[in-house]
C-alpha cells in the first residue's frame, strides 16, 4: 500500500503532532489510512453505519458527533463543499490545530486557497491527485452550516445529505408511480430525509413504515419530516437490515456511489435485502438511473419484473415474489 498523504506529511514535511490530548478525525471513509495517528488517543466522528461501525471494529473510539476540546482536529473532505465547510469549521471550534485532507476532485484546491484568507498556513504536501495542510487558529465561524435548510413543501434537510437542496426528481417520480395500497407493513431502504416515506404515509392502509438509512444526519432530517407514530426510524446499514418480521412492499432509491465512480454493487445488494425482508407475495417498487444494469439482479431475485414508467434519465421498477433460491 502507498504510504497515505497524512503518513508521509508526518515522516517528511514537518508535521508534528502533540504528544498528549484527544485527537478528532473527522468523516474518514474506510479506506482512510490512520495509522500515523495514535489510536488510544484518536475520536472517530463519522455518521455513516458502514464506516462508523468499521473504525469501531478496527478498535477506534467512534461517535458521531464531536464533544468538548482536541488537541488536534483531522478532515477528510467530503465531495459536498457545504457539508466540507461545515466539518472545517467545526474542526477549528474544537481545535486549536487543524489538518485537512482531500483529493483535487473533491475541491481540496480551492479549500486551502479560502483557507489561506482566514489562517496561517504552516504546511502542505500535494500527493497522489490530493493535498493535505494544516494550520492553527483561523475564522471559520461563517462556514458553519444551518441546522436545518429549507428543501421545499415543508421539509427539512442539512448540508451534505443527499438532495440537501430540494426533492429528488426521480424519488418524486416514483412516489407518483405508487400504486394506492402498499400493503399494511412497507420498508423505505435509503430512506435518506424521508421524502418517500412521507408518501408512502399518505397511502390507505398502511401501518408500519421501516425508514432504514445509513446517515445518521438524514436520518435525524427524517425524524422532523416525518412525524407520524407510524414511522420506525433505523439508523442501519441495508445490506445488514433485519426487520422483526415480513413486509408487505418495499420502496427504494437505492444510491449507486460512494465516490465519484459509478458502483452498480450497491443498487444490488439493495435488491438483494428487499427480496429477503418481504413477505412471499411482496412487492419491490425502485427508481434507478437508466444506464444502470438492475434487472438481471432483479431476476435473480424476483419471479416477476417490469418497468413500468421512466424517462430518458431513468425508470420505475416493479419486482414482484421473492424468490427463495438465493439467500
Amino acid at each position: 500500500m502507498s504510504t497515505s498523504r497524512l503518513t508521509l506529511a508526518v515522516r517528511e514535511h514537518g508535521l508534528t503532532l502533540p504528544s498528549e490530548g484527544r485527537i478528532a478525525v473527522f468523516a474518514p471513509r474506510l479506506d482512510a489510512d490512520l495509522s500515523a495517528l495514535d489510536r488510544a488517543r484518536v475520536e472517530v466522528i463519522q455518521p455513516l453505519k458502514p464506516d462508523h461501525d468499521g473504525f469501531a471494529q478496527a478498535g477506534f473510539e467512534t461517535v458521531i458527533e464531536e464533544s468538548d476540546r482536541y488537541c488536534v482536529a483531522v478532515v477528510f473532505l467530503p465531495r459536498a463543499k457545504a457539508q466540507g465547510r461545515d466539518l472545517l469549521a467545526r474542526a477549528a471550534a474544537c481545535a486549536d490545530f487543524v489538518i485537512v485532507d482531500g483529493q483535487k476532485t473533491d475541491g481540496i484546491e480551492s479549500f486551502l486557497k479560502e483557507c489561506r484568507k482566514r489562517a496561517d498556513l504552516s504546511g502542505s504536501v500535494s500527493k497522489s491527485h490530493g493535498r493535505i495542510f494544516w494550520f492553527e487558529g483561523g475564522d471559520f465561524e461563517g462556514w458553519r452550516a444551518a441546522e436545518t435548510q429549507d428543501a421545499g413543501e415543508g421539509f427539512v434537510t442539512r448540508a451534505g445529505v443527499f438532495s440537501a437542496d430540494g426533492i429528488d426528481p426521480a424519488s418524486q417520480a416514483l412516489a407518483e408511480a405508487l400504486p394506492p395500497k402498499l400493503g399494511r407493513v412497507v420498508a423505505d431502504l435509503g430512506a435518506g430525509w424521508g421524502y418517500l416515506s412521507a408518501q408512502i404515509l399518505k397511502r390507505d392502509g398502511v401501518e408500519v413504515v421501516h425508514l432504514v438509512e445509513a446517515d445518521h444526519v438524514a436520518l435525524d432530517c427524517a425524524r422532523l419530516n416525518v412525524a407520524d407514530e407510524r414511522a420506525q426510524f433505523h439508523w442501519d446499514d441495508v445490506r445488514s437490515f433485519k426487520p422483526g418480521s415480513r413486509v408487505d412492499t418495499v420502496v427504494m432509491n437505492p444510491p449507486f456511489h460512494t465516490s465519484r465512480r459509478a458502483e452498480p454493487d450497491l443498487g444490488v445488494q439493495f435488491i438483494r435485502t428487499a427480496a429477503k425482508v418481504l413477505a412471499p407475495s411482496g412487492h419491490l417498487w425502485m427508481v434507478a438511473n437508466r444506464h444502470l444494469p438492475y434487472e438481471a439482479a432483479l431476476r435473480e431475485s424476483f419471479v416477476k419484473v417490469d418497468e413500468v414508467a421512466g424517462d430518458r434519465s431513468f425508470k420505475i421498477l416493479h419486482a414482484q415474489r421473492p424468490s427463495r433460491v438465493k439467500r
